[in-house]
């Protein structure tokens, strides 16, 4: 029997690894199943799911040079989920349309935003020069 990619099969786990499960497959194929693809929350442990000779059903993800790479979490079949009201936002009220706190703002050219950002900077820098100088006790402090 051969194994297609996308096909749901019963397995055998033969082996836990700290980064997922060894699953026989039909046809005496073996398959890995990733810690990532146990379960749909996380798995800190795979042993807290599975054990060895659990029966389980997989669902093949790929098959590359003789790797299989399987999943559990694939299997289960999720109900579609509707749209809720609240996702959908009404058309033009996006998070850029809503205004400030101070009313509508224009945008800054980006030599407005150099000059403000260059004088944060520089009063940034001459705050940090000043604590830093009296620190260092620099200028006629005591020596010893």
């Amino acid at each position: 029997m051969s194994i297609e990619v996308g096909s749901k099969v019963q397995g055998k786990v033969t082996g836990i690894t700290n980064f997922g499960a060894f699953v026989e497959l039909p046809g005496g194929t073996t398959g890995l199943v990733h810690i990532s693809e146990v379960a749909d929350s996380y798995v800190k442990d795979v042993n807290d799911h599975l054990t060895v000779g659990d029966e389980i059903e997989v669902k093949v993800i790929s098959v590359k040079d003789g790797k299989t790479a399987l999943s559990i979490k694939q299997t289960v079949d999720k109900p579609e989920r509707k749209s809720s009201s609240y996702s959908k936002r009404p058309s033009g009220q996006g998070r850029n349309a809503r205004p400030s706190k101070g009313g509508y703002k224009p945008k800054e050219s980006f030599e407005d935003k150099m000059a403000q950002f260059l004088k944060t900077s520089e009063e940034n820098l001459s705050t940090l020069k000043r604590s830093t100088e009296s620190k260092q006790g620099g200028r006629g402090g005591r020596r010893g």
